[in-house]
């Protein structure tokens, strides 16, 4: 599948934790937002996982000392700031990029969000009724970032 045009906010963007201990930076292109349903998502977040991604040689971390990453699976890990808890990045094991939560961006993003993925796994609690189109777990949706 193919992403949407990018606008510069896409390839320039910043955004950081709650405390502002970390920050980041992306020079590159990002990838259309999905929404993670799957259950580790859920508990890591309180909801669901709303996340972009770029690629590793084009994201910058300020602060990275305030950066803690748990490994979640055998496959992925999780950074988070150490201080105040943001949830920031997901990273899964020899990827090409890394994962950024969407709600740590700094506004405007000109973000989308393209597809939720992980619905059979999603909570009881709530309705995924926005439209936008939805994977039972992963299937048919390319989730790395267009190259820049």
């Amino acid at each position: 599948m193919a992403h949407p045009a990018q606008d510069d906010r896409q390839n320039n963007c910043q955004g950081g934790c709650l405390c502002g201990a970390v920050r980041y930076r992306v020079a590159g292109p990002l990838r259309p937002v999905i929404a993670c349903h799957c259950s580790q998502c859920r508990r890591a977040t309180g909801h669901y996982m709303a996340a972009t991604a770029a690629a590793h040689a084009h994201i910058s971390i300020e602060g990275a000392d305030n950066l803690t990453w748990f490994d979640s699976s055998p496959t992925a890990r999780r950074g988070f700031c150490r201080l105040c808890g943001s949830n920031l990045f997901w990273e899964g094991k020899d990827l090409p990029y890394i994962s950024i939560t969407a709600g740590s961006l700094d506004s405007p993003t000109g973000l989308k969000l393209d597809r939720h993925i992980y619905v059979a796994d999603k909570g009881d609690y709530y309705e995924i009724a926005d439209g936008v189109p939805q994977s039972q777990a992963f299937e048919g949706y390319d989730p790395t970032p267009p190259q820049g």
